[in-house]
């Protein structure tokens, strides 16, 4: 016949015992203790199901509420469970408490803390089990042993006679362990998150772009290891406009991997691919048998791979991988999820200060052309004045004349590359990109106007798209530059001080036939009919101010294209 569960019975009535053995005689077997040595002794020397204790007022108990006390329920309950006297020496406990405290011997007779190896009291109460003796009420804390092992204690006093204070402690122990280590990864995360963000334009200005990208990849590399514990990573940034993704850092990988070219496809790119084109993160528990896996890492048997996003957009991937199958859990795929946001937040902080730097130094650069176009226009106005006149006079002042405006048209190039040379390149996510006119860029444009709000305009609209803008402000200083240098196009004000706008277009035409020419006017003001003349002799294109700046662009275009039709005079 099985032996019948034991339930041990605490009571200072014999007639309870008798009443309450005699009533589970056929389900339990029932032993008697009159006093609590009795008991403890009782609980040491037999393996017991169960407790049953009564005080003075107790009420028969029902085989109802005995009933479930008598399937191991001491044995099964998962947090440690334990007697401890004034001294805090342990009198009982339960088998978890044994195995909570690693020890290879008993911890009955032990102090709490002597169990536990001296553990760090963290709090909140510093000093559970006094208060809870003082108050006469529950008192809890947690307590650290060694760097990775966290356990919260609860002190309950023991039910007590009367009005005596209570002469022992229930204490229950419960291993929060892995509790308290996520929560330790959130905050070291989220501190991580606050390194990786700390790129300021001031350390732009100490270091290159390519020192601060290589910094940024040096701290995202220690924080996988040293935070998460992840030996190899890799992560690939999305190229909007090709969809490529383009390696950033690789670490363990194959150099065949690193190499891959791969782009945001849902099929034929591997898990990289498919996560950088979903959007959402993929957990490969075997590689040998996963039909999106790409070999990466050298004898990779599972994978995590999870999208950089920032405001829903994605940036790119974050994948690492591990030897063993099945080595990443939920909780890696929530870690490394909020990793990769701090990563992805650090890289779109990283591209603001680059375009933080590059629209600084571009405003520089814009600012320095500005300030000296009119200068180095006084200047070429003035040269090619006197050169005009010392030609056939002074060979040695005209070759003179001929370096100064070579050199002061080479200022504002010079200019040119020192703001190129002071712009970070262009990175993985790219501002988006400028209006571009190129064929503008690197056409010589000369503007003819006496108002020198629209000179100043020519230099800065044509400028930006990459002309060579020069100036002048009458019909005479126009047609001394056109016969010292070569233009792709001449744009002239009909009102010119010196000359009506048919006479410019004529003399220009005389001097440089195949130029184009544009006429600007007011609209309705042409007294001296310039412009129906000017077209009768050729002329193709005409600006009536105020004029938008597309229709300035449009005409500058049409003008420096290659032409087909050769013009007539």
């Amino acid at each position: 016949m099985a032996s019948l569960p034991q339930l041990l019975i605490l009571s200072g009535d014999s007639q309870q015992v008798k009443t309450v053995t005699f009533s589970l005689a056929d389900q339990l077997e029932c032993h008697a203790a009159v006093s609590l040595e009795q008991a403890l002794q009782a609980l040491r020397e037999g393996s017991y199901s169960g407790i049953i204790v009564f005080d003075n007022d107790a009420q028969k108990l029902s085989n109802a509420v005995v009933m479930p006390l008598a399937s191991g329920l001491l044995d099964r309950i998962p947090d440690g469970l334990a007697l401890l006297d004034l001294q805090l020496r342990v009198l009982w406990c339960n088998p978890r408490f044994q195995e909570l405290t690693k020890l290879n011997q008993p911890a009955i007779g032990l102090t709490f803390y002597d169990a536990f190896g001296t553990p760090e009291i963290l709090g909140p109460d510093l000093s559970p089990f006094h208060t809870a003796l003082g108050s006469g009420a529950a008192s809890r804390s947690n307590l650290r042993v060694g760097e990775r092992s966290f356990f919260q204690v609860e002190a309950t006093p023991a039910v007590a006679d009367g009005d005596e204070p209570s002469q022992h402690l229930v204490v229950t122990v419960r291993d929060i362990s892995v509790e308290v280590q996520q929560q330790q990864k959130l905050n070291a995360i989220y501190q991580a998150g606050l390194e990786l963000g700390e790129l300021t334009p001031g350390d732009l200005q100490l270091m290159s772009l390519q020192d601060r990208v290589d910094l940024l990849k040096s701290k995202i590399i220690h924080y996988t290891h040293e935070l998460l514990e992840y030996e190899t990573v890799e992560i690939r940034l999305l190229d909007r406009t090709t969809q490529r993704l383009e390696p950033l850092l690789a670490v363990g990988m194959e150099p065949e991997a690193c190499g891959r070219e791969l782009f945001a496809n849902v099929s034929g790119n591997g898990v990289t691919g498919f996560v950088a084109a979903t959007g959402k993160s993929y957990l490969c528990e075997d590689t040998t048998h996963d039909p999106l896996y790409i070999m990466g890492a050298a004898n990779a048997r599972s994978s995590l791979t999870v999208p950089l996003i920032l405001h829903e957009q994605i940036l790119g991937t974050f994948n690492v991988e591990s030897a063993k199958p099945g080595a990443f859990s939920d909780s890696d795929l929530q870690f490394l999820e909020l990793f990769s946001r701090e990563v992805a937040i650090a890289l779109n902080t990283l591209e603001l200060l680059v375009a933080e730097k590059m629209t600084t130094a571009s405003e520089s650069t814009e600012l320095l052309l500005r300030e000296v176009a009119n200068p180095v226009d006084e200047v070429l106005n003035d040269a090619a004045w006197v050169l005009e006149r010392y030609i056939g006079h002074d060979p040695h002042v005209s070759q003179r004349l001929q370096r100064i405006l070579k050199h002061t048209r080479a200022i504002k190039q010079v200019i040119h590359k020192v703001g190129e040379a002071i712009t970070p390149k262009v990175t993985h996510s790219p501002l988006p990109p400028k209006p571009q006119r190129p064929k503008l860029r690197a056409k010589r444009i000369l503007v003819a106007d006496s108002d020198e709000s629209v000179r100043s305009a020519a230099h800065e609209l044509l400028g930006k798209f990459g002309c060579e803008v020069e100036t002048a402000h009458n019909g005479e200083e126009a047609l001394a530059m056109i016969r010292s240098f070569q233009y792709d196009a001449v744009l002239a004000d009909i009102r010119l001080p010196d000359m009506t706008g048919y006479d410019c277009f004529c003399a220009i035409r005389d001097s440089q036939f195949d130029v184009p020419v544009i006429l600007m006017t007011g609209f309705g003001y042409d007294p001296s009919h310039s412009i129906v003349k000017a077209r009768e002799r050729g002329l193709k294109s005409v600006l009536y101010k105020p004029f938008r700046i597309t229709q300035l662009l449009d005409e500058v275009e049409k003008a420096v294209a290659p032409q087909t039709d050769a013009v007539t005079g």
